[in-house]
């Protein structure tokens, strides 16, 4: 902030030089008494006054102070707790964990999940709320202090937040789409006697259910509410479905009001949404577990198939599991906890927070096959026959279920107020990610103005995703989700872990963290940093890329061209890296070879310290 002030002459009894003069050249004022001091700052300088050929003409000198802008901190503790659960507990929560978990044994796959969760997700969990408090900024200025060559990785998680933003609020409007539909006496997909239903519709408790056949639910999903037979996949997309469009805009609204006002706006909104979730999951155990069949649908999601454990796929499904479940990488634990105060106990933070959002994943387990189970009692078929993995586990089973039950509207309405606030966190999240980093990078174009920057940018994100709101939106939507982080993401948070672990170095951060909590790190979490958490994702990045095909799945016909494009709109992001690293040893560094080098990949002192009581990042 600038403060100025004009001056016409100089204040009586100071005999100092004025602080806009030399005092080699400025004499000092031989006349101490100046009968007009009361109006010193209205009169213009008397011709005996020595700065008079200095301000003659009217001249005015400005004289300027600046003041350092502090930054914004969570109101409370808790909303910073609730913000990280909030992003970190989402959607996959529900849709992922449980299927992924008895797909591979049971309760069998916990042994690998909680490996991983300790000496992989963990600790990079812990690196990015240390490296976010600590220096006070978001992923791009922070790479000043650490390896201001690999900026490119600020820039490639901007680019990875924007392809979230395009599909992620597009599947909450399916979520809110379904909410209104839920405001009825009776459940649209109830019954087969609806406009869109065909002539292979067939109430799952009918006695003549067959493979054959489609249930209610499912036909509402996939011809009333996406209405993809319309289109054809990505050869034709058609044109956008004004209703869900309408849907996916009231998402955009919600999330402007929730971040244009910062860490004041979101840190109100978590309390509500972040907590929700909670209540509705309690509620819809409860229930769960008093329906018939419930306790087999228990026994199948817990009992342990540990002979699955030979098989790597287990263990490559665990490692990726808790990877996109705690979420590092995304910049968004950067974002928030560098809005936390300096001496934050980011270490205890690190342990409650993924342990919750780990814990949650196990309940949502009990939730969802509780239903299942029950569904396989009513169907009078195996549970491995009623489960489906993603989306369609909770727009097309569950519904299903709801259906059968008493008060099915009441059991809607909650379900999908659930599933809309697991949603919504994750991007506040995401997005907070991008506008807390732009807005430190460029805060006098972004920064003071931040109201208007998130207003462009959501406006822009909702423009590009368009596309996923068209009948063969379903498509793309997943497509993006393989395609836009799912592959870039592992990679870039590979380079962002080698640039701070090797590059700044484990000593250098330990040293870090030891400023704000007061001792260093113990040696395991030393050892995991140095060895264990670069390896951890360089496994699974390795694996990602052989199995893209499987991540894509079967379900949907992808042509020849798509995967072309797919493969450029992962290469989109991750190319930010190298294409960064060329620029800032070319053209942003100067002097011989090894200079170049020092110059790009050891941290820039001149930005100063993040230390209270010493110059730091200011936003």
């Amino acid at each position: 902030m600038e403060h100025s002030s004009e001056f016409g002459a100089s204040t009586a009894g100071r005999s100092t030089a004025m602080p806009w003069t030399n005092n080699k050249e400025s004499p000092n004022n031989e006349d101490d008494s100046n009968e007009d001091d009361g109006d010193t700052l209205a009169t213009p300088a008397k011709v005996t006054d020595p700065l008079a050929p200095r301000l003659a003409n009217n001249e005015r000198v400005l004289v300027v102070s600046v003041t350092e802008r502090t930054r914004e901190t969570w109101g409370q503790k808790a909303e910073f707790l609730l913000a990280v659960i909030g992003f970190a507990v989402d959607l996959g929560n529900v849709w992922r964990f449980p299927y992924i978990c008895y797909q591979n044994g049971g309760g069998a796959f916990l042994v690998p999940y909680c490996l991983f969760l300790i000496f992989g997700g963990l600790p990079l969990f812990y690196m990015e709320l240390a490296l976010g408090q600590f220096h006070r900024c978001g992923c791009l200025s922070i790479w000043k202090r650490i390896c201001p060559a690999l900026k490119g990785v600020g820039y490639a998680i901007c680019l990875i937040d924007i392809y979230m933003g395009m599909y992620y609020n597009t599947i909450i409007g399916w979520a809110v789409y379904y909410l209104f539909a839920s405001f009825t006496s009776k459940l649209p997909w109830t019954s087969c006697d609806n406009p869109w239903n065909t002539d292979n519709c067939m109430p799952v408790t009918s006695e003549n259910f067959t493979e054959l056949a489609t249930s209610p639910a499912k036909e509402f999903f996939e011809r009333n509410v996406l209405e993809s037979y319309k289109g054809n996949g990505l050869d034709y997309m058609g044109p956008v479905k004004p209703t869900l469009a309408l849907c996916v805009f009231g998402v955009f609204v919600l999330v402007y009001f929730s971040l244009w006002k910062g860490v004041r706006s979101a840190g109100k909104v978590v309390w509500v949404t972040a907590l929700a979730p909670y209540v509705v999951l309690i509620i819809l155990l409860v229930r769960g577990v008093s329906l018939p069949g419930a306790d087999e649908g228990i026994k199948y999601y817990l009992t342990p198939e540990w002979h699955k454990l030979k098989n790597s796929k287990v263990w490559i499904d665990a490692a990726s599991q808790i990877f996109f479940s705690l979420g590092p990488g995304f910049g968004t634990l950067l974002a928030l906890s560098s809005y936390n105060k300096f001496n934050n106990n980011c270490y205890r933070d690190a342990l409650i927070t993924s342990t919750i959002n780990c814990l949650t994943s196990f309940l949502a387990g009990f939730v969802i096959f509780s239903v299942l189970g029950y569904m396989a009692y009513v169907q009078k078929t195996s549970i491995d026959k009623v489960g489906l993995e993603g989306p369609g586990l909770v727009f097309i089973v569950y519904p299903e279920a709801i259906a059968t039950m008493s008060g099915s509207v009441f059991w809607s309405i909650i379900f999908f107020l659930m599933l809309i606030t697991l949603g919504l966190d994750s991007t506040f999240g995401g997005l907070e990610a991008m506008i807390t980093a732009l807005c430190d990078e460029y805060p006098r174009a972004i920064g003071r103005r931040r109201e208007l920057f998130v207003l462009l940018l959501l406006v822009f994100i909702f423009l590009c995703a368009l596309p996923t709101m068209t009948y063969g939106g379903v498509v793309l939507v997943n497509f993006l989700n393989v395609y836009g982080p799912g592959l870039a993401i592992l990679f870039v948070v590979f380079v962002e872990a080698a640039g701070v672990f090797w590059f700044y170095g484990v000593d250098r951060f330990s040293s870090d963290v030891e400023q704000m909590l007061g001792s260093k790190p113990g040696l395991f979490w030393r050892i995991c940093w140095t060895y264990i958490s670069p390896v951890f994702l360089l496994t699974i990045f390795i694996f990602s890329i052989l199995g893209y095909k499987e991540m894509l799945g079967e379900e949907y016909y992808y042509p020849d061209w798509s995967y072309k494009v797919g493969w450029a709109v992962t290469c989109s992001s991750v190319l930010c890296i190298p294409m960064y690293i060329i620029y800032k040893f070319c053209f942003a560094s100067k002097g011989d070879c090894r200079q170049r080098l020092q110059e790009s990949f050891k941290p820039d002192d001149s930005c100063g310290s993040a230390v209270p009581g010493q110059q730091g990042t200011s936003v």
